[in-house]
């Protein structure tokens, strides 16, 4: 669904990461999932990630956005903040996702900004806007991520999900 962008990380982060021997836009790529929905991560900070998808490919069967695919962008968007809000002895996993869908959509590009509500030391709260190509609000979503460590203390490695 069209060529990935080189998402924009602060020298620091990447800096963070290489060390560890990962390569950061491909671990935030969006995931098979966001990859099959055209999301693209365009810039991403603990203080905020922007992201896009195509409403085509992504309707339900009234030709609109589908609510699914607004939440999967919101999740997307949030997570990649509270991931890089733990930094590389974190792991971000979703605990509570809450959409509410304002306006539809037929075509065109949505956009959606992550931003935080609370950073903490076990979780992280992110709202995201997702607005249409008129910048109209079409969704609001608040994501919560538990922040558990990546490698548990005997060495073995942190299971991927709760």
């Amino acid at each position: 669904m069209g060529e990935q962008q080189q998402v924009r990380f602060p020298q620091e982060v990447i800096d963070e990461y290489a060390a560890l021997g990962v390569d950061l836009p491909a671990l935030f790529s969006a995931g098979d999932l966001g990859t099959r929905m055209g999301v693209q991560i365009v810039e991403a900070s603990a203080d905020k990630v922007v992201g896009t998808m195509p409403v085509e490919g992504n309707t339900q069967p009234y030709g609109l956005l589908h609510g699914g695919a607004s939440a999967v962008l919101a999740e997307t968007l949030g997570s990649v903040g509270a991931m890089l809000h733990g930094g590389s002895a974190k792991v971000a996993v979703g605990v509570d996702l809450n959409c509410t869908h304002h306006r539809g959509v037929r075509s065109g590009l949505v956009t959606g900004v992550a931003t935080p509500v609370h950073r903490g030391r076990s979780t992280a709260t992110y709202e995201i806007v997702i607005s249409d190509e008129q910048d109209r609000r079409v969704c609001s979503a608040r994501l919560t991520c538990m922040l558990r460590d990546a490698r548990p203390q005997d060495g073995a490695p942190a299971p991927a999900s709760v």
